[in-house]
């Protein structure tokens, strides 16, 4: 099934570290970088859907908890990261946060097409990075004023791990300095817009910049809206689940992680209290029937199913629905060892 929110969210974290999906979010402390995430997803424009991550976490604690016991593809990361500086002239390590504006279009019918602009904040001057980035493309750049603003479009052109992490195609990439420690990236038209946002003050809706920093000890979290339009464009082959969905409006969530566990809470707002009943009970008919394919996975992927769906709580509140579940670290570690 083709659930757009996942895709999105697929497509937008290899623009924001591609193990950020793992989060940690430690309920005893507020940390200073959890108390910037408002401030960095108000710089965003006008997007569909809104994400925040806590990028330095991600690399000073997440991924050498998991990888513990894998010091070699701990040791791939590192040397993927120091290849992706000297590529680009962007330090990843140096990043506090990353936020993300996804903006869709649909330029026919069936067919959804996914904008997305990051902004990294963190202890750099993004004056000084884009300078890097400069010289490690080698000349493989141009330069466009644009409201006061130079921004810069490198050509890369290649196969490469983006930020380290995930490999993936990148041919043009728009870099621009938007303050002296925060960086806007993404495609041309997608830079140009978060200039025309900052200028203009006409920034991302308010609320889902709420429900994607409700909790400020997260990771990670997003918030986004649902239109008809967007659900029209999935491939659900299953007539009853898309029924549902279409009483769907938006839909938030968070990842973390306390001392031993990793957390996942995912909510949608429907459109009335009736409409988020009968979702729940969809949910909870799928629950059953997602015990009959645990026990054809692999051991350890079928270890971690079975301990998320355990765990699956599924609560109604009023027009929304909650799925919360928690998993083992210990049990997502073995699954480390083949990324």
């Amino acid at each position: 099934m083709k659930n757009i929110i996942l895709k999105s969210f697929a497509l937008a974290l290899p623009l924001s570290l591609g193990l950020a999906f793992i989060g940690v979010a430690q309920r005893n402390r507020t940390t200073s970088s959890a108390k910037m995430a408002p401030t960095l997803l108000s710089a965003l424009p006008p997007s569909d859907a809104v994400a925040i991550i806590n990028v330095s976490r991600v690399f000073s604690e997440v991924l050498p908890k998991l990888l513990a016991e894998n010091p070699t593809k701990l040791a791939d990361i590192n040397n993927e990261l120091a290849k992706f500086k000297t590529q680009t002239g962007l330090d990843p390590r140096s990043f506090d946060q990353v936020a993300l504006g996804l903006s869709y279009k649909y330029p026919r019918e069936g067919i959804t097409k996914i904008s997305t602009i990051a902004l990294a904040r963190g202890s750099f001057n993004a004056g000084a990075m884009v300078a890097a980035g400069r010289l490690a493309a080698n000349g493989q750049y141009n330069e466009e004023k644009y409201q006061s603003k130079t921004i810069y479009v490198f050509t890369i052109d290649r196969q490469m791990r983006l930020f380290g992490l995930w490999d993936m195609k990148v041919r043009d990439l728009a870099a621009v300095a938007l303050d002296g420690n925060t960086l806007a990236l993404g495609n041309l038209d997608a830079v140009r817009g978060v200039i025309d946002a900052n200028r203009t003050r006409k920034h991302a809706n308010p609320e889902l910049l709420a429900l994607a920093s409700g909790d400020p000890n997260a990771i990670i979290g997003f918030g986004g809206n649902i239109s008809p339009l967007l659900l029209e464009n999935l491939s659900l082959s299953n007539d009853s689940i898309a029924r549902e969905l279409t009483a769907v409006r938006q839909v938030y969530g968070t990842l973390g992680m306390t001392s031993t566990d990793l957390e996942l809470m995912v909510a949608a707002r429907t459109v009335d209290t009736y409409s988020a009943k009968n979702l729940g009970d969809t949910v909870e008919g799928l629950k059953q029937l997602g015990g009959l394919f645990i026990n054809r996975l692999a051991a350890a992927k079928g270890t971690l199913a079975r301990s998320a769906m355990n765990n699956l709580k599924i609560t109604t509140l009023g027009n929304e629905l909650q799925i919360r579940t928690t998993v083992a670290q210990s049990q997502v570690a073995p699954l480390m060892r083949g990324y």
